[in-house]
């Protein structure tokens, strides 16, 4: 079997990339990242272009194979790492080792990402906008793709003989440990255009096989999944920290009436328009697939990667802060109020004391 290993990372370190603003990256020229569509598709489809670069090889190897780079720049703040590994084996389970494996150099390929993302995003630093703490945790996932299955041309016929093989493979675990059950779910979400191409998607990682040899366009409707998730994922968290420094700022006293007050209710409406616009954006990346094929192996990780319930979190957290910014602000309102009403009768009295002076 031949093929290659492909190592997905997605980096989320701005609001925003303004990518016409780029000229270039890491001294290279950057190019719009397109697909080859080979399957019936409607024309007029669009289809996202991130900006991409494709550096020199790494020059550590990886089990004595040379690394390819692909660098790809998302206007939604998302630096994405691709690492690819081709291979050779007599069978699945001499794949193993390629789980987190370490360079020749002793260095993870998660480091190499890491810093590989910060050179980016040094080079990138006028174009971005709102630069996140670095270096943020990357959201990795590891894709398996075969081009060659020793012979064999159904791909389809090959899975059901492998089936517990592969599912072993993308669970790290030996596959007569695997109940049935399990392997049943690992293959639950699996998807095929012709009896030459499969995808199988699981939660950590993803076997793909096209015996015509291009798997570059299911890689790309994987990265844009794993790219949301990532970028859901560091929402959520952005939220659940923002909300409980608010709840603190909030009880520690009564609210101010100006001044302060003003602030933080600045800070939570231009907090709560940043994340929904940016949950919006980061949705309508994938709004159109051209490619009837890809949208389902798009529609497949989604729901291995529960992207609809990390944005409904977001959105459950959104709703929060919207509550929380009407609570402060009907606050605020109340005590401006009060202390409007105690400014006029003060002045009330005032007129009327002076009104019997000058009556004397």
């Amino acid at each position: 079997m031949k093929g290659e290993i492909v190592y997905l990372y997605a980096f989320d370190v701005a609001n925003e990339i303004l990518t016409p603003r780029v000229p270039e990256i890491l001294s290279e020229k950057p190019f719009p990242f397109e697909i080859r569509m080979d399957r019936t598709l409607p024309k007029d489809m669009p289809l996202y272009k991130p900006l991409a670069i494709e550096p020199q090889p790494l020059a550590s190897k990886l089990h004595g194979a040379p690394v390819r780079l692909l660098i790809r720049i998302y206007d939604v703040g998302v630096v994405t790492v691709m690492m690819r590994v081709a291979i050779e084996v007599n069978a699945l389970n001499e794949l193993m080792p390629f789980h987190n494996p370490k360079l020749e150099s002793g260095l993870t390929l998660d480091t190499v990402a890491e810093k590989l993302c910060a050179e980016v995003c040094d080079n990138l630093k006028d174009s971005i906008v709102g630069r996140m703490a670095f270096p943020p945790p990357p959201e990795a996932y590891t894709v398996f793709c075969l081009t060659d299955l020793g012979g064999l041309k159904d791909a389809n016929v090959w899975l059901a003989e492998q089936r517990r093989a592969v599912a072993g493979l993308l669970t790290e675990t030996t596959s007569e440990k695997l109940s049935e059950s399990q392997v049943a779910e690992v293959l639950r979400i699996q998807r095929s255009f012709e009896n030459t191409d499969l995808a199988v998607i699981d939660w950590d990682a993803a076997l793909v096989v096209d015996l015509s040899g291009y798997v570059d366009d299911v890689l790309y409707a994987l990265e844009l999944a794993n790219l949301q998730l990532e970028e859901f994922r560091m929402m959520d968290q952005r939220l659940d920290k923002y909300l409980d420094r608010a709840y603190q700022d909030l009880e520690r006293r009564p609210m101010p009436v100006f001044g302060a007050a003003n602030k933080v209710l600045r800070q939570l409406r231009r907090f709560r328009v940043d994340v929904a616009k940016l949950a919006d954006e980061v949705t309508h990346i994938t709004k159109f697939f051209g490619d009837w094929y890809l949208a389902r192996i798009y529609l497949g990780a989604r729901d291995r990667f529960y992207l609809d319930q990390w944005r409904a979190s977001v959105e459950q957290r959104l709703a929060q802060l919207d509550k929380l910014y009407s609570v402060a602000h009907a606050e605020v309102n109340e005590q401006r109020m009060l202390w409007l009403e105690i400014i006029i009768v003060i002045f009330f009295a005032i007129d009327l004391l002076i009104l019997l002076r000058v009556g004397r």
